[in-house]
């Protein structure tokens, strides 16, 4: 590389670092905080699921019923959504507003609030972090905006220290100490093979984290995904979701199908399920702003639509039931199957699986849950973690390089005395 050009990359590099670092340091050690979130909540919430077996002959309630309960106990809020899993001890999940859940026996009509309160404040206050700085009310959007910046930046960072780190020769010898750790070095020279070889070692993982957050951040990286891709952008932010499906007027007088009807009929057509979601119509700002559904991915609110029934924004008339399907069996891992039904016959309307959506919609979905691991398991996750704990050295040892080279250590001076030193004696006798 031209040693000038090499010269002005270094100093955009150092000085970007130096306005972005604090922020993109906080943003790195709490996504390596959050990595594993949804395992630990499973983990530590696996008691509060569990329904006890109830006496025998006991009828399971209806669904109506359970949501009745729900509302008796949190009258507050409107439920707007329902879970069921097929496993029989299996606690039945309704979604309070945007954010919240509480857990309903499916015999008794136990309303229970969630377990493990400690994890699931801190990861809250992880992800507010992580996603605005911890910024509320008026300020969240100054605090998006601050760790959008800082995410563009990183980026940035990452690529102009590839060219940075690109050694001057190819041999053994110059690339040893960029590409893995020497042992006793200390200060400066342990701090740069530091910086080389975790920048060098969690760039590719990065670079993904990087990117896809600029996606999730802005929508104008959102629309370039479906434009590079040649399809077109949609009007929400997000992956988008699928279109309304019209429902057959019904005759005047006609109820809708009980859910437990509905819900056996989306069970019949799926294939070894894991869960079933119904997403409920409620008030727009039900849960208030910003907060993020039941088993949302992090980074990201569940896009409009997605999953529910339509709201204001929808088509007038009867609206379908949107059920979200995931089955146990799935590729990718994230994939979810969209069952529109005709709430009054119980009869599927439209299927919508992941194979249904166009190439655009595919790729953003991708970065969506490739930008927290999950798109790759437990494994992918690690990976991401693994990269959000190096970029946390790589902002430290950029400052602690920084400081030495701005504020250099100083050497101890000897001390000279001020007494008169006498000649030694051989000089006085050349003297005489």
């Amino acid at each position: 590389m031209n040693p000038k050009l090499r010269s002005i990359l270094f100093w955009i590099h150092l000085v970007c670092g130096l306005i972005v670092g604090l922020v993109v340091g906080v943003m790195s050690f709490t996504g390596a905080a959050i990595a594993f979130e949804s395992q630990i909540i499973d983990w530590a919430d696996r008691d509060a699921r569990h329904a006890a077996p109830p006496a025998q002959g006991t009828p399971r309630l209806t669904l109506e019923e359970m949501l009745a309960k729900v509302k008796e106990a949190k009258p507050a809020v409107p439920p707007s959504g329902v879970t069921v899993s097929p496993e029989a001890d299996s606690m039945v999940t309704v979604a309070l507003g945007r954010g919240a859940s509480v857990y309903v026996h499916p015999y008794t009509g136990e309303v229970r609030e969630p377990g493990a309160q400690g994890w699931r404040s801190f990861f809250h206050t992880m992800e507010e972090l992580h996603r605005w700085l911890a910024a509320s009310g008026d300020s969240r959007a100054v605090g998006k905006a601050i760790t959008g910046v800082a995410n563009l930046a990183f980026l940035f960072l990452g690529l102009t220290g590839l060219f940075l780190w690109w050694p001057r020769k190819w041999n053994l010898r110059a690339m040893r100490p960029i590409l893995w750790f020497r042992r006793g070095l200390k200060g400066k020279a342990r701090d740069f093979n530091w910086h080389n070889v975790i920048g060098f070692w969690s760039l590719p993982v990065l670079v993904v984290l990087t990117a896809s957050g600029a996606v999730i951040s802005y929508k104008w990286a959102s629309n370039l995904v479906f434009t590079l891709t040649g399809n077109e952008p949609p009007a929400a932010q997000g992956p988008g979701a699928a279109a309304p499906v019209a429902v057959p007027t019904p005759a005047p007088g006609t109820k809708p199908q009980p859910l437990d009807a509905q819900f056996a009929a989306v069970m019949k057509q799926s294939n070894a399920w894991e869960t079933i979601t119904l997403r409920l119509a409620t008030p727009q700002s039900a849960g208030g702003p910003g907060a993020r559904p039941e088993g949302a991915p992090r980074g990201e609110g569940a896009p409009r639509g997605e999953g529910r029934a339509e709201g204001r924004g929808g088509p007038k008339g009867p609206q379908a039931s949107a059920f979200t399907v995931r089955e146990q069996e799935r590729w990718p891992l994230f994939a979810a199957n969209t069952v529109s039904l005709d709430p009054f016959t119980a009869q599927p309307l439209k299927t919508e699986t992941y194979a249904d959506f166009n190439s655009g919609r595919k790729l953003r979905t991708w970065l969506r849950f490739l930008h927290t691991g999950e798109a790759l398991g437990w494994v992918g996750q690690l990976i991401a973690a693994l990269a959000s704990f190096g970029a946390v050295f790589l902002v430290y040892t950029g400052y602690a390089l920084s400081w030495r080279r701005f504020v250099p250590r100083s050497k101890t001076q000897p001390v000279a005395s001020s007494a008169p030193v006498a000649p030694p004696a051989e000089s006085k006798t050349n003297a005489a």
